[in-house]
């Protein structure tokens, strides 16, 4: 609970960051807007590019926030405005009912309360596409943690619309993963720290004895995707220069050989926490662990999503 109540303040702290930022500095292209589902008002924070042109379709990806989080604070924390404006697409950050989202777990408040998030996301990418030039075989969904876990439940549930995801700090629920029935192949990139003190890197229950459910490993994960895309099964392995002198290091292993020319890609971060590698730490290291300096997540996002459409 001490975790929860230190990132409910650093998260109010970081809108009023937010706010002052977007005061001093001028972004056109910014707007919060509302979409209705099933009755329930949804808001989401939704940032163009300057680059932007009626003429030309390009990208848009979902950002989705981790739990107790906003759609602000996850800008805050990735940057991907930044990213955005610097690559040419369109970035929206929805906001999860009661902080949370319907990840496929059974134990978030809106899961408990029926929300249908798949459902939510899918009208915003069709509102989206109907006000600007969207490339429909270019829509991408990621997120951290909750947001993450959110993220992979899209790809089991709306490969029609999502062409690739990027999970960070989660993996994939159990219920997920024995209802993951795609329609089509998804792309999948997966990051997480092996001390990461909630979200464990080896799978299992989450909170006191499964209260925040059930969820595979990191490499169980991969190994589902891996197997929905029939990806050759034995990967190419890299690391990422150890260039910082944060106590972290990275291994990536790469499926490739999938049908549709799509890829799954495993981010081990050793010895990093429940973080956004790149991230703001936004508390200490000795409650969340630590956050890899190495590489941007979002950076690394972005270049896998680039390079996996339809």
């Amino acid at each position: 609970m001490r975790t929860l109540r230190l990132l409910s303040l650093f998260l109010s702290l970081a809108l009023a960051v937010i706010f002052i930022g977007r005061f001093l500095r001028a972004e056109a292209r910014d707007a919060r807007e509302t979409l209705t589902i099933d009755g329930l008002e949804r808001t989401y924070r939704l940032h163009v590019p300057a680059s932007y042109d009626d003429a030309k379709h390009i990208p848009l990806v979902l950002a989705l926030h981790g739990r107790l989080g906003t759609g602000e604070g996850q800008e805050l924390l990735s940057h991907f405005d930044k990213v955005s404006d610097e690559n040419g697409f369109i970035v929206v950050y929805p906001d999860g009912l009661d902080r949370s989202w319907a990840d496929g777990r059974g134990k978030t408040p809106s899961e408990e309360k029926g929300v249908d998030d798949v459902k939510f996301l899918s009208e915003l990418i069709r509102r989206l596409e109907s006000q600007y030039k969207i490339d429909a075989g270019r829509v991408y969904a990621t997120g951290m943690s909750n947001g993450g876990f959110m993220s992979g439940r899209l790809a089991c549930d709306l490969a029609g619309q999502i062409s690739a995801v990027g999970i960070v700090a989660a993996s994939l629920s159990n219920n997920t993963a024995a209802a993951c029935h795609p329609t089509k192949p998804v792309s999948v990139l997966i990051i997480q720290g092996t001390q990461d003190p909630l979200v464990p890197f080896q799978g299992g229950p989450l909170g006191k004895k499964g209260d925040r459910g059930e969820v595979l490993s990191h490499d169980a994960a991969i190994q589902k995707f891996v197997a929905l895309n029939h990806c050759t099964p034995s990967p190419r392995r890299q690391k990422i220069p150890d260039t910082e002198n944060d106590g972290t290091s990275t291994k990536v292993a790469i499926y490739d050989g999938c049908i549709a020319e799509t890829e799954v890609r495993g981010y081990t971060v050793d010895d990093a926490g429940h973080t956004w590698p790149g991230g703001m730490q936004y508390l200490p290291a000795s409650i969340i662990g630590k956050t890899s300096r190495d590489f941007d997540a979002s950076e690394v996002i972005w270049q896998f999503f680039a390079t996996h459409h339809r």
